[in-house]
């Protein structure tokens, strides 16, 4: 057994405000987690170097090829053998940006729950996997070709109860249109707030989550009332909608990446999703702005899987994107780790730097707190105390 003692960095633990110096820590090399051992067998010492916890993603499609070249997001033409593919290099791209852990919002064959478990066994070196296995929609509803399509109450609870028996973490609703998809706006209402309700309450059952894809105003409220413990994309938000999110306590997921990547590739991509994706950023980056402003909780996720929005680059990417919106370099280092930890509810292993915790943690040469761009730039990563190659 190997104890590691780092020294002498300037640390983030996921708690603090701002970066401490002089910080010690040390990692068990065989459990991999950070330990109070004082008793230690080699140092590594960090002096003038910044480190803060691996980064949570808490929205990925790890199944979907963002360039589209092997199987497009939400495709039924994706066989499992190419998801798992697509996932296994995916969530490497993840780990070698940061990501330590993720949600996983929208998969098929239950390629994101076979490979959670797998990585819980120690099986594979990946990031922590919350499986949402396949969506919940309306009959040909936001992603309703890799979903199970479900229609009334009944319907709904049944097929939440049919993921919760497959062992899912979490149910993935989706309470409105979008952009990705043709023929369906982002205000268009889709899973009613009772459908909503009946997902929300099998999945509490259970002490797992509930989050819900809602772009529009009344399908955000809708998923607000049901109960979701987040809301993904929240494009359009009114200050009613903001004061729901802050009474309810529910967490935004922005994914500023997502419009951003396809609003860099314009030529390449339909007319549909070009025209929804530009109509709606200047609104979407002003909701998150407000929403921060106001003290809505936010975890960080990317909705990488998506036309052109890569996994290797883009978390680091999203925190930019979230400071350009209006959050600051706090909220949005808090967002990517201790917010997103609570909102997976892995709170107990990841999102911070303590004893008895996952060593996921990641060295860098500058502050994010003063540039958040710091974590864009070369970077040394470890999960489980293992250093990402």
């Amino acid at each position: 057994m190997t104890k590691t003692l780092y020294k002498n960095a300037q640390v983030f633990t996921g708690k603090n405000e701002e970066f401490t110096a002089g910080f010690n820590f040390v990692v068990d090399d065989e459990t991999g987690t950070f330990t109070q051992d004082e008793q230690v067998d080699q140092t590594v010492d960090l002096a003038g170097q910044y480190v803060m916890p691996g980064m949570i993603n808490a929205h990925t499609h790890i199944v979907a090829d963002p360039y589209a070249k092997i199987a497009q997001l939400g495709s039924p033409d994706a066989t499992a053998p190419t998801a798992t593919f697509l996932a296994l290099s995916n969530l490497q791209k993840l780990l070698a940006d940061g990501v330590t852990y993720i949600r996983d919002v929208g998969s098929v064959a239950d390629v994101d729950l076979e490979l959670a478990a797998l990585e819980r066994q120690g099986d594979l070196f990946a990031p922590g996997i919350i499986a949402s296995g396949s969506p919940l929609t309306m009959t040909g509803g936001h992603f309703s070709e890799a979903a199970y399509e479900v229609d009334g109450v009944d319907e709904v609870r049944k097929y939440a109860r049919v993921l919760l028996k497959k062992g899912v973490d979490n149910i993935k609703l989706m309470a409105t249109g979008g952009v990705s998809f043709n023929g369906e706006t982002p205000h268009d209402i889709q899973l009613t707030e009772p459908e909503l309700k009946a997902a929300v309450e099998e999945a509490h059952h259970k002490g797992r989550t509930a989050n819900a894809h809602a772009q529009g105003t009344v399908g955000i409220q809708n998923a607000l009332r049901a109960g979701v413990d987040s809301v993904e994309h929240a494009v359009y938000l009114d200050d009613e909608t903001i004061d729901m999110f802050l009474q309810k306590g529910t967490y935004i997921v922005p994914t500023l990446a997502a419009p951003w990547a396809i609003n860099q590739n314009t030529e390449q991509l339909p007319d549909f999703m070009v025209e929804k994706s530009l109509g709606l950023e200047k609104a979407h980056i002003k909701s998150i702005g407000k929403a921060a402003q106001a003290g809505v909780k936010l975890a960080m996720g990317t909705d990488s899987g998506t036309a052109f929005n890569n996994f290797d680059k883009n978390s680091s990417l999203e925190l930019e994107l979230m400071v350009n919106a209006g959050a600051t370099n706090l909220q949005v280092l808090q967002a990517a780790t201790i917010n997103a930890a609570n909102l997976l509810q892995v709170a107990d292993r990841a999102g911070t730097i303590e004893p008895n915790k996952f060593a996921d943690f990641i060295v860098l040469a500058d502050n994010p707190l003063a540039d958040i761009k710091a974590i864009q730039k070369e970077k040394t990563v470890y999960k489980k105390g293992k250093e990402v190659k």
